[in-house]
């Protein structure tokens, strides 16, 4: 059997890292992996395929930038690209994130539909039932339960600088998406399932599936060199970990958490850019991202508590990574994000509250970390060990294919 996966990044990033563990699983199964991107090559074991090129990409975020037609270019690269997948005719189309400026969602589900091909649709975020946007939670919009227009969020991801197209990108979507007779959608968090439930994609097939992780990279470790060189590993180390700091990331709530810390307390950041490096306050230590598995592993293990302050989410693995070592979680009631923390594992408090941070936080620094260590372990053995966890998506193929047949 062969699968084919799509996805913005390949083997980095959440999403792609996801896709790259599924197709481990594929070949284990004996089956061919195939799996195509968009940007950035990285090695996977599957067999990759780029979509397009770095011109392309300029061209599509030009239409992006100046037309919010976001998913509408690349048509030359989408095209070639559908001439490769012709040539693999692959049993199942398993599509992660489709935008990010190198897929043409129309030339693309055109295909989909004329090939009557299984296909397979995990959701990371929400883009795929709004008019433009990947998050709404922030401002709390409910336009895509109806109709998307006179959007709020032009200058977010995908950024439209002159023109709001989301009300006609609302209506192509939902014609192109629900063109598929034979469609599974896979959300990875139980919000997510319940926002579609409101949304245009309702009446497709709904399995939700949560996401998982190395069990193997990320465990109890004992010591940190990070800390070390930073000098911090004799204080309270509240951790925070983001790809991209922006303000629905929490880094102004971690700047305000930083006025409140005692001297034996200090903020960890990873994921800053240069320009955030040299802004941040002295209680707060930061470094950029880290491509290094095992350094990040130590330094979750090494954290006291990982806060995470996100305004928007689906399900961050982030909590999942911090569990797995051993770190219990305080984190804002947003999206899936409170899906992984129970009373064992660390505490949901509201978005924006301060306080509250500080009282859970100074709580677990009391009763002690250790308190909490084991239960966090347990818990991500019990739900996240992705080796597991990602065997739903092969029970998924295997139906998927009797149908078929």
């Amino acid at each position: 059997m062969k699968i084919l996966q799509i996805n913005t990044f390949i083997n980095s990033r959440s999403t792609g890292k996801i896709a790259e563990d599924i197709g481990k699983l594929v070949l284990s199964k004996g089956w061919e992996s195939f799996y195509a991107f968009g940007r950035d090559p990285r090695p996977s074991v599957s067999k990759a395929i780029k979509i397009g090129n770095i011109i392309d990409v300029f061209y599509h975020g030009i239409q992006s930038f100046l037309f919010d037609k976001h998913g509408f270019g690349s048509k030359s690269a989408t095209k070639r690209f559908i001439k490769k997948v012709k040539k693999i005719d692959p049993d199942i189309i398993h599509i992660h994130n489709i935008h990010g400026y190198y897929l043409n969602i129309e030339l693309f589900f055109n295909y989909l539909k004329a090939s009557n091909k299984p296909v397979v649709w995990t959701l990371h975020d929400c883009w795929s039932y709004t008019g433009h946007c990947a998050y709404y939670s922030y401002i709390n919009c409910k336009k895509w339960e109806t109709e998307c227009n006179n959007c709020p969020q032009l200058d977010n991801y995908p950024r439209s600088f002159f023109k709001d197209n989301s009300k006609d990108n609302f209506y192509k979507k939902n014609e192109l998406f629900n063109s598929l007779e034979n469609l599974t959608i896979v959300p990875v968090s139980k919000w997510l399932k319940k926002e579609l439930q409101y949304s245009y994609l309702k009446n497709h097939i709904i399995k939700m599936i949560h996401n998982g992780i190395d069990l193997k990279s990320f465990y109890i470790r004992n010591e940190c060199k990070v800390f070390d060189r930073f000098k911090i590993s004799s204080k309270f180390v509240i951790l925070g970990v983001a790809n991209v700091w922006e303000k629905r990331k929490g880094l102004e709530d971690f700047i305000e958490l930083s006025k409140k810390l005692l001297e034996d307390e200090v903020i960890f950041l990873v994921g800053l850019n240069d320009k955030q490096l040299k802004k941040i306050p002295n209680n707060i230590i930061g470094i950029s991202n880290t491509k290094n598995i095992d350094e990040l592993s130590e330094i979750y293990s090494n954290a006291d508590v990982l806060f995470n302050p996100t305004w928007e989410d689906n399900f961050p693995t982030i909590n999942l990574e911090a569990l797995a070592s051993g770190t219990p979680v305080v984190t804002y009631r947003t999206g899936g994000s409170v899906e992984s923390i129970d009373d064992k594992t660390g505490f949901v408090i509201e978005q924006g509250d301060i306080l509250a941070a500080v009282d859970k936080i100074r709580h677990i620094k009391q009763v002690s970390k250790s308190e909490y260590t084991h239960h966090c372990r347990v818990k991500a053995e019990k739900y996240y060990n992705k080796d597991i966890v990602f065997k739903e998506y092969i029970r998924i193929y295997e139906d998927l294919v009797k149908i078929k047949q």
